[in-house]
C-alpha cells in the first residue's frame, strides 16, 4: 500500500465530508481526497485505486484487463466524478469507426466553410470500454490522442483538454469477439492492472445492500487545475543517475532475454520512470527510490513485452519474466 506524506497509509478511512472540512495546505491532500471519494464506491481495491491515481499524476493512461462485471467502468467514472473533470464513455464494438471517436468535419447548411464537430475523445477522462472488441484500425484512432494529446482530422490538429486520461478496459483475449491490441497501442498505456473479484466480505455487503457502487453519488473533491499542478510537481521529483542507469539495464535485459521477442521501448522506460516519480511524490519524497521502480515494474512494463511463448497466459508469462529480470539485475549501491 502507498503511504501518505505524513506516514499514514494513503487511505486512512476518512469520509469525503471530513476531507473537505479542513483547508488543504499540501497539494497531496487533493489527491488523498480523490482517493477517499473513490474508495466509497470501489471497496477493497485500494491498490488498484492507488495505481489509477499514479497513472493520472504521471500524465499517463490506464489499461484494466479483467472479466466483465468487476468494477472496471465504475473506477473510471468515479475518478472523473471525484476530480470534477468532463467524462465520456466510448463503447468499443466491431462496427465502431475512427470518426466515431475523434470527430468529423462537416459542411454547415448555408455556410461557405466546414466546421469540426469533436468526438467523445474531447474530455478529461475517457473510458474506452472493452477496447479490444473493436478492430485494430479503430483502436489506432487513439494513438495520437494518447501520445500527443491532440487529434488530427482532415489535416488539422485539435488539442485535447488537460488533464487528459484514457482508462481502457479489456476483456481477456480468449473471450469471444476480441482483437489483440496493437503493440504500439499497448505501449501508450502507463500501467496495466487487473481488478479481480471483490473480497467475500465486501461482496456480501454489496448483496445485502449495505454499501453502494454508484459513482453518481460522488461529489467533486478537487479540480482539474489542481491535478495539473500536481502533475507539474511530480515532474520535478529527482531521479538519481544511478537509478536511471538501473532502469535502463532492466529495460535492456528485456530486449536480450531469450524468451522475449519484443522488449521494452524507450517510451515504456520513460513511462516507468514517470509513475515511479508519482509514487515518490505521494510519499512526500523529493527523489525516486529503488522500491518505486521495482514495485511498479510489472504493472509498468510487462504489458509492453511480447514473449516467444504465445497463448492466453501471455500476460502472466510476461509478468514472470519481468519479476525474474528485476530480481537478477544488480541494484545500485
Amino acid at each position: 500500500m502507498i503511504h501518505g506524506h505524513d506516514g499514514r497509509p494513503w487511505y486512512h478511512g476518512s469520509t469525503m465530508t471530513t476531507v473537505l472540512a479542513a483547508p488543504r495546505t499540501d497539494p497531496r491532500d487533493d489527491l488523498f481526497a480523490v482517493r477517499d471519494a473513490i474508495t466509497q464506491v470501489i471497496r477493497g481495491k485500494d491498490a488498484v485505486v492507488d495505481a489509477a491515481l499514479l497513472a493520472l499524476l504521471a500524465r499517463g493512461h490506464l489499461l484494466i484487463e479483467d472479466i466483465p462485471g468487476v468494477g472496471k467502468s465504475t473506477l473510471a467514472r468515479a475518478l472523473a466524478r471525484a476530480v470534477g473533470g468532463e467524462y465520456r464513455r466510448i463503447q468499443f464494438t466491431s462496427d465502431l469507426l475512427p470518426a466515431d471517436i475523434v470527430g468529423v468535419t462537416v459542411l454547415r447548411p448555408g455556410a461557405e466553410r466546414s466546421e469540426f464537430r469533436p468526438g467523445p475523445l474531447f474530455a478529461n477522462f475517457v473510458l474506452a470500454d472493452e477496447i479490444n472488441r473493436a478492430p485494430p484500425r479503430t483502436q489506432s484512432a487513439l494513438l495520437e490522442a494518447m501520445g500527443e494529446q491532440t487529434v488530427s482530422v482532415d489535416g488539422t490538429s485539435h488539442e485535447l483538454p488537460s488533464p487528459f486520461m484514457v482508462v481502457a478496459t479489456q476483456n481477456p483475449s480468449e473471450h469471444h469477439g476480441t482483437y489483440p491490441l496493437p503493440e504500439s497501442q499497448r505501449d501508450r498505456f502507463s500501467l496495466r492492472l487487473t481488478m479481480g473479484y471483490a473480497g467475500p466480505e465486501v461482496e456480501a455487503a454489496l448483496l445485502r445492500g449495505e454499501i453502494g457502487t454508484r459513482p453518481a453519488d460522488i461529489a467533486p473533491v478537487t479540480t482539474p487545475q489542481a491535478i495539473i499542478a500536481a502533475q507539474l510537481a511530480v515532474e520535478k521529483v529527482f531521479v538519481h543517475p544511478d537509478l536511471a542507469t538501473y532502469a535502463q539495464r532492466v529495460v535492456q535485459a528485456t530486449r536480450e532475454h531469450p524468451s522475449i521477442r519484443l522488449g521494452v521501448s524507450t517510451r515504456g522506460a520513460l513511462a516507468w520512470i514517470a509513475v515511479a516519480r508519482a509514487r515518490a511524490w505521494f510519499e512526500g519524497r523529493t527523489q525516486v527510490g529503488i522500491d518505486d521502480l521495482q514495485e511498479l515494474a510489472v504493472a509498468a512494463i510487462a504489458h509492453r513485452l511480447i514473449a516467444t511463448t504465445s497463448g492466453a497466459d501471455g500476460g502472466a508469462v510476461a509478468a514472470e519474466h519481468v519479476r525474474e529480470i528485476v530480481a537478477t539485475v544488480a541494484v545500485p549501491r
